[in-house]
């Protein structure tokens, strides 16, 4: 399978090592906004056909399938015309920074008959999916998840502290990432939602400081603390609390309440990405829904609409 991955970033080079490790799929072609930054990536990772236009790729008749690295605020667009060439789609999270975006996207996902998938990564990293697995088979119970998104991110830069060309957003970057997750390990879409958002930054337009609640049908809680003002070690920690027992999460790591590591034999020994990007694959090859599909993320986007209406400001596009 010939694909192009689109994004030079730190998460197209996240990709590109967990497709190095996968089979019978060849990276054909990289497609990124930098053109100094495209070409070492494609020189570095020898992957023969580099460009800064996003159209050589729809336009080459060879790629089968995109991956869409790209800034925040192009993946709606760029995901429908991936779809509309009749490729299928992996678009990293957010799928768009609007519930009217994301409705046209999945009605375009929908109508394509190909592969549309987001990169929920958090449902596929070990830890979580091994309580998924306890969850799916009544062998635990939640009560309540807690959530810790700590950055130190006062200009636009990413996880390298590489400058961006666009504006992350905790909303709708990294609260989706938790908002996905709850609703799928309760398998519920929540009733109940709060947000409340700190001042918001003079230079990037957004609250740096976000807390959300949520609560699931049967009252399990999401607590979500997001800042970007956190000075430290940056990242996600997710603290499960059972009826059963406290289980820490972070990202493929997984340990009870007391630091003791848990056993995730049953997972497999491949982590998050690289589990994702399998998903994407074997759906295309076996012509399946995958998990995490553009219809089964919609239920995030709605729930983070209403967390906007409450927190009243607009999303900063660029």
């Amino acid at each position: 399978m010939k694909i192009a991955v689109a994004g030079e970033g730190a998460i197209g080079r996240s990709h590109l090592d967990a497709i190095a490790n996968i089979e019978d799929v060849d990276v054909a072609m990289l497609v990124g906004g930098d053109p100094d930054a495209t070409r070492s990536l494609a020189e570095n990772r020898r992957i023969p056909t580099y460009t800064v236009n996003f159209e050589d790729a729809l336009s080459d008749p060879a790629i089968e399938a995109m991956i869409l690295c790209t800034p925040t605020p192009l993946h709606a667009a760029q995901a429908e015309a991936v779809l509309l060439k009749g490729k299928h789609c992996l678009v990293e999270i957010p799928m768009a920074t609007s519930l009217a975006d994301s409705k046209s996207l999945s009605a375009a996902a929908a109508a394509s008959g190909r592969i549309a998938m987001v990169a929920h990564t958090r449902r596929f990293n070990r830890g979580h999916r091994w309580l998924h697995e306890q969850f799916a088979c009544d062998e635990l119970h939640l009560q309540h998840l807690v959530v810790e998104t700590f950055f130190f991110r006062r200009t636009n830069t990413n996880i390298h502290g590489e400058p961006r060309s666009w504006t992350d957003d905790l909303l709708w970057h990294h609260a989706c990432h938790s908002i996905d997750l709850f609703q799928y390990q309760t398998d519920h879409v929540a009733v109940g939602a709060t947000a409340l958002g700190g001042p918001v930054s003079k230079t990037l337009g957004i609250p740096m400081d976000l807390s959300i609640g949520l609560s699931a049908p049967n009252g399990a809680l999401l607590s979500l603390s997001l800042s970007f003002n956190n000075e430290g070690p940056g990242g996600s920690t997710f603290r499960y609390i059972c009826n059963e027992g406290t289980f820490i999460a972070r990202y493929d790591e997984l340990t009870d309440g007391s630091g003791t590591s848990i056993d995730l034999t049953s997972t497999g020994p491949i982590g998050g990405t690289e589990t994702q990007d399998r998903e994407f694959f074997t759906a295309i090859v076996s012509g399946r829904e995958p998990n995490s599909s553009v219809a089964q993320s919609m239920p995030a986007m709605e729930t983070l609409d209403r967390l906007q209406t409450m927190l009243r400001y607009s999303s900063k596009k660029s």
